[in-house]
């Protein structure tokens, strides 16, 4: 069938058998799928989920069932003692926003241990004088930059004062060219700042990287974490939302803030989607292991054509996107088009480079998804900028990843 894609049946040969070294690979991710997907289903078990929870509430939503069921499912899969997972949560970034602003105080310092935030979280914190900041509400905000893909560890300590109440950990590596944090990492670091502070909160931005391992950093410490429904955990099902996961005091301040203060987590509809946000939780395992297969694979033969990836081949793999770099921005455009024409949605549009909220350079995106801009379906982003990077992620099919992949190769290196 690649080959109805008019793809060099010499390519084709090539990607195969790249392929078939790094099977060995392949079996490490099926091993940690099956693990998680039977972490999930347990909590599935466990929680008593039924049909009944399927059912739509309107209005205010109290009593709402199937949405206290869904954090319940969360909770345990997490292994937390409480969830909030709201369709009113937009993204990852209000998810954060929503747990800074709920946690910290004027007068509080809160600290990010992976350099400075993602583009988007980057108006929250107040670091282009955006209206309705932290900083507006007299909240301090450092960082540390990571050393090698690792913390900083001596760093961090001398940064640490009596005012700092929070400290930030970004897992994945957002625009920039670092690997993103590993469990193991993750886990160490926890370790170091409890011993430094038990009161320390430690708040996690998990996204892209829920099921990546068989453990999550609330299950090592973590105070407090969050995600989005359009990326691992929705398994491409749910069509938006986000999640809170954490200790219950930090939970219900979370949810007075996304509500009202003595409303919390009473109130809210989830629109008719608890079927779907419950599906897509429960083969988030399989797609993820899809999407990590794919990394593997794009890393494997990119860096055989000596076009550098983050992660390469041979690294641990921490996430589910991979950083291309194609070194200017007429490749980025190009990669770009060849990932929308393969896709199953909107495969004839082209994707063009513009200004996009939140980014303080212009982004092209292509995404033929059946969710908008869901990342866990095959997707790929870029901003306009050195070093020219362009970040693929997921994939609900390893099949057609694949043949973004070829298509790829065939207009660049089909000679």
């Amino acid at each position: 069938m690649y080959s109805k894609f008019n793809i060099n049946e010499n390519l084709i040969k090539n990607v195969n058998e790249q392929e078939s070294l790094i099977r060995d690979k392949y079996s490490y991710i099926d091993e940690i799928c099956e693990y998680n997907q039977l972490k999930v289903l347990k909590a599935f078990i466990d929680s008593k989920v039924s049909e009944s929870h399927f059912a739509e509430s309107t209005g205010y939503g109290f009593n709402d069932i199937g949405r206290d069921k869904i954090e319940e499912v969360y909770s345990r899969v997490f292994c937390t003692e409480d969830a909030l997972v709201r369709q009113q949560i937009v993204s990852g970034t209000h998810a954060i926003s929503i747990a800074l602003f709920s946690i910290l105080r004027p007068g509080d310092n809160f600290l990010s241990i992976t350099g400075l935030p993602y583009d988007t979280l980057s108006a929250t914190v107040g670091l282009n004088n955006q209206p309705s900041s932290l900083k507006e509400y007299n909240i301090g905000f450092n960082f540390v930059d990571l050393i090698n893909d690792d913390f900083d560890f001596s760093i961090i300590k001398e940064s640490i004062n009596s005012n700092t109440k929070l400290i930030f950990i970004q897992r994945s590596r957002g625009y920039t060219d670092r690997n993103s944090i590993s469990i193991d990492k993750i886990q160490k670091v926890i370790s170091f700042l409890k011993n430094i502070n038990k009161d320390l909160i430690v708040l996690i931005d998990n996204c892209y990287t829920e099921f990546v391992f068989k453990n999550e950093p609330t299950e090592f410490g973590a105070d407090i974490m969050c995600g989005s429904l359009i990326k691992n955990p929705g398994g491409g099902l749910a069509l938006s939302g986000g999640y809170i996961v954490g200790k219950k005091n930090l939970i219900n301040k979370c949810a007075d803030k996304l509500t009202a203060p003595g409303i919390g987590k009473e109130v809210g509809v989830n629109f008719n989607q608890n079927r779907n946000v419950l599906r897509g939780l429960y083969i988030a395992p399989q797609i993820v292991s899809n999407a990590l297969k794919l990394v593997l694979l794009y890393s494997k033969v990119l860096n055989q054509h000596n076009i550098n990836t983050i992660p390469m081949y041979n690294d641990e793999i921490s996430d589910i996107v991979i950083a291309i770099k194609l070194g200017n921005k007429e490749a980025i455009e190009d990669f770009c088009n060849i990932i929308q024409s393969t896709s199953p949605v909107d495969s004839f549009l082209k994707p063009t480079s513009s200004d996009m909220p939140g980014y303080d350079s212009k982004v092209i995106m292509a995404a033929g998804c059946f969710v908008s801009g869901a990342s866990i379906e095959l997707s790929c982003d870029a901003p306009i900028r050195e070093p020219f990077y362009a970040y693929l992620q997921g994939g609900l099919s390893y099949s057609q990843g694949k043949l973004a992949l070829m298509m790829f190769l065939n207009k660049y290196f089909n000679k």
